[in-house]
């Protein structure tokens, strides 16, 4: 004990003595060792001064501050005198830090994150930094399911006290799942409950797909998922006990096992409404879809949720709250719901605000608001709002927020941000089509001219088959209650027989006025009126005054054509010339349409329909009276993984209306069979009816895939197409995901069933000469215009049809 205390009290004297031998008054100091750092951020950091007294507490806070700069790796305090010398070794410099392997990470973001931290060109390097970015790399990269990385930090001293660091990352494959075990479900099997997982084990024949790759969000969702699925089936108790996820000796494989204990059904007892009632109960109870004496459903019950709610953000009540309360009766399994709804202060809209805009006017934005100023708030108004402004081609982005206006509880501002995209567009294009062949293009499109939304276009364009000149002007708000009103002039040439069709050529200039009215937002009625001039150039080239006196012919001119329909139809006094009058033809034409469109996407739709019903006719008073019905139509469903069915329809009837065939004096061809292989019953002898510049073709890569374009239906002697009066067309489409691309790159895949026909008239429909294809088509919507590529196997073709398997098309067509 007594030696104990000896040895203390020694201690205790012994510090006492080297304290006072430490403590000092400091006359000057002293630093040394430094290489970039200047002496003077020494004094700016250090917390002592000449003058000051020398502790051994003051010796320990002037350390601490100094390592607290980051700047020095030792640092050591000595005494000369009454000078205190401060000797430092200064952390090395980063001269560069090189990045590679990173490929799932983008060198950016590394970049943005090594600037933050410190670890860039110039700043002071700290090995604890280095091994916490290496860390954080793995750290991310296991999120992501690659657990077999690794990460190399590398660091090479230079002169001048000077580092370079290299981060070698070997990023490895995504672990993919190989076996997914659910320990406990007694009542639903693997495959059921599994069927909506996001991480679930990849078919084998998506071997390009990243289905089955792993990462713990993944997992998490899932996990949420299969909650989900077990409380809307009535599974109140239902709980995961546990989750393993075991990783394969490569780092490869990942199996995971979830735990999982049912519990009982619950029913649902009694469903209650409680709160500020500000619209009928009644109406309150219609929204609500979980009943008493049903299955308990927690989708049931957000879904009602949602639907009191947004009732209530339609009628002013933007902040409402609808809190589902639940009572469980486990004795009995019975679950009582009471809705609670506290809907708040009711909100006005105080101002309409729209950023971005710097080209297009506030009106062009402001007559596409279905939410008004002043007005009370309603979501579905806003909501109608965005889309229509994204319909707009002259807006990339459209982004509404509403905040609350400050100081106040019942007002708020909606606030439009738009991000513009170039609205006018000069195009020189080149494409080529396997009927039209080369096509050159100019176009200069101006859609939204000097910010007014108006629509302005000139173009231009030129193949074997058609060259044409357009300019149109729309004006799609001519009145403020949303009827537009656009013009055109058109003038083109046109050579039919480039197009697989009867030979003749024509010239058209046109010129004419359209106004649309919209009905609903999705309903459209479109009336058009307009003048058309056509010449046309057909028949042979022949003398039809000869002199056999003189032997001469005082006059050439056209007649009709040895076997062919068309040109003797246009003979109406029967006198064998084709007049100047009798191929020209002056149109006063008239037409109305519907249309209907809910697609989802105006490119790859994945649900919705589009349909349109058009009325046209040539009014009385032209040199033609007749009139033309076209319906369009397609639906669309989505169906399993990304796969799109859809159906299409497409019927064309037209007729003439005037007296021309019944007065006409004009002689069929003589031919009693056309000269070739094709259909006997497909022989026309005389066109009547509707036109024959105006008639419906069928076959081609846009129509009747796996024939060639324009060739099927009605022939003349030579069995050369010559169109008819009535087109029947539909198909069925199976579109899935393309590999290696997103949905929304503009490409589409798709397995296709084709069939269709046209006829001389409604009355010599047939449907067993409807031809009919399969196969696989690719479009694409490619800078230059749209790639369409189909490669089809045609069925039920008859003797003489011209088929092709592989068709393509690509830039833009007219």
């Amino acid at each position: 004990m007594i030696r104990t205390l000896t040895l203390i009290l020694s201690c205790l004297l012994w510090a006492n003595a080297a304290q006072a031998a430490y403590s000092f008054t400091i006359s000057d100091i002293r630093v040394e060792g430094l290489q970039r750092i200047a002496e003077g951020t020494i004094y700016n950091y250090l917390p002592l001064n000449p003058g000051d007294q020398m502790t051994p507490a003051a010796a320990r806070s002037a350390i601490r501050e100094l390592y607290r700069t980051g700047f020095f790796q030792d640092i050591s305090l000595n005494r000369e005198g009454d000078i205190l010398v401060i000797t430092v070794k200064e952390r090395p410099a980063i001269s560069n830090v090189s990045l590679s392997g990173n490929k799932a990470i983008k060198e950016e973001e590394l970049r943005r994150v090594l600037l933050d931290i410190g670890l860039s060109e110039g700043e002071v390097f700290d090995r604890l930094v280095l091994d916490r970015l290496k860390q954080e790399l793995i750290k991310q990269y296991f999120s992501q399911g690659r657990y077999a990385v690794s990460v190399d930090t590398r660091v090479t001293d230079l002169d001048r006290n000077r580092v370079r660091i290299a981060i070698v990352i070997d990023e490895g494959d995504v672990a993919e799942i190989r076996h997914i075990n659910i320990v406990g479900n007694e009542t639903f099997s693997d495959k059921e409950i599994r069927k909506d997982f996001e991480a679930d084990i990849k078919p084998f024949w998506k071997f390009w797909s990243k289905e089955g790759q792993y990462s713990r969000e993944k997992l998490s969702g899932d996990i949420e998922k299969l909650r989900s699925y077990y409380l809307d089936r009535g599974y109140v108790d239902f709980s995961v006990e546990s989750t393993q996820v075991a990783i394969g000796p490569e780092k490869q494989d990942i199996y995971i096992t979830a735990n999982v204990v049912e519990g009982d059904v619950y029913g649902v007892d009694e469903v209650s409404i409680t709160g500020d009632l500000v619209i009928d109960e009644g109406t309150i109870r219609r929204l609500i879809i979980t009943q008493p004496g049903e299955i308990f459903s927690r989708k049931k019950i957000e879904q009602s949720v949602e639907n009191i709610s947004a009732v209530l953000s339609n009628i002013g009540y933007a902040f409402a709250n609808v809190n589902p309360i639940t009572d469980v009766d486990r004795d009995n399994r019975l679950v009582s719901i009471n809705f609670f709804v506290d809907p708040g202060k009711r909100v006005y809209i105080r101002r309409i605000q729209f950023v971005g805009n710097s080209k297009t006017k506030d009106e062009v934005l402001r007559r596409e608001m279905r939410q008004m100023e002043g007005a009370w708030f309603s979501q579905s108004a806003i909501d109608r709002s965005k889309i229509r402004m994204q319909r707009l081609t002259y807006f990339e982005q459209v982004e509404i927020e509403t905040p609350a206006v400050p100081g106040t509880d019942d007002q708020v501002d909606v606030v439009v941000t738009v991000q513009e995209r170039p609205a006018g567009s000069f195009t020189v294009g080149l494409g080529y089509s396997q009927v039209q062949g080369l096509i050159a293009s100019l176009s200069i499109q101006q859609e939204n001219f000097i910010g007014s939304g108006k629509r302005l276009g000139l173009g231009i364009s030129h193949s074997k088959i058609i060259s044409s000149l357009n300019i149109t002007y729309d004006n799609p708000y001519w009145t403020d209650d949303g009827v537009s009103r656009g013009f055109y002039v058109r003038y083109q040439e046109f050579d039919q027989g480039q197009a697989n069709i009867s030979t003749f050529t024509s010239s058209e200039w046109a010129v004419g006025m359209n106004f649309g009215v919209p009905v609903t937002e999705v309903d459209y009625i479109r009336s058009g009126a307009g003048y058309r001039n056509s010449q046309l150039n057909i028949g042979s080239f022949q003398c039809v005054d000869f002199d056999p006196d003189e032997v001469i012919c005082n006059e050439f001119g056209l007649v009709p054509s040895p076997g062919d329909p068309l040109s003797a139809s246009l003979d109406f006094n029967g006198d064998g010339v084709i007049s100047v009058k009798e191929r020209q033809f002056d149109v006063f034409d008239w037409s109305v349409s519907w249309t209907r469109d809910s697609r989802n996407h105006f490119l790859n739709p994945s649900r919705g329909s589009a349909q349109s019903l058009t009325f046209q006719a040539a009014l009385p008073g032209s040199s033609r009276e007749y009139y033309k019905v076209l319906y369009r139509g397609a639906k669309y469903w989505p169906i399993w993984g990304g796969l799109v069915f859809s159906v299409r329809g497409n019927l064309g009837y037209g007729d003439s209306y005037d007296s021309y065939d019944k007065n006409s004096l004009a002689a069929p061809v003589e031919a009693d069979a056309p000269v070739g292989t094709c259909d006997p019953t497909d022989f026309v002898k005389l066109d009547t009816g509707l036109p024959f510049y105006e008639h419906f073709y069928s076959g081609g890569v846009r129509d009747l895939r796996g024939y060639d374009d324009n060739t099927l239906g009605p022939k003349d002697a030579f069995c050369r197409s010559v169109g008819g009066d009535f087109k029947v067309a539909g198909g069925v489409e199976l579109a899935f995901p393309t590999p290696f691309v997103g949905s929304q790159s503009g490409t589409r895949i798709a397995l296709f069933v084709d069939t269709g026909y046209v006829y001389e008239n409604i009355q010599a429909f047939e449907a067993s000469k409807l031809r009919g294809s399969f196969g696989l088509s690719v479009t694409w919507e490619a800078p230059i215009g749209p790639i369409v590529i189909s490669y089809a196997f045609p069925f039920n073709d008859q003797p003489g049809d011209r088929t092709e398997d592989l068709q393509f098309s690509f830039g833009t067509t007219f």
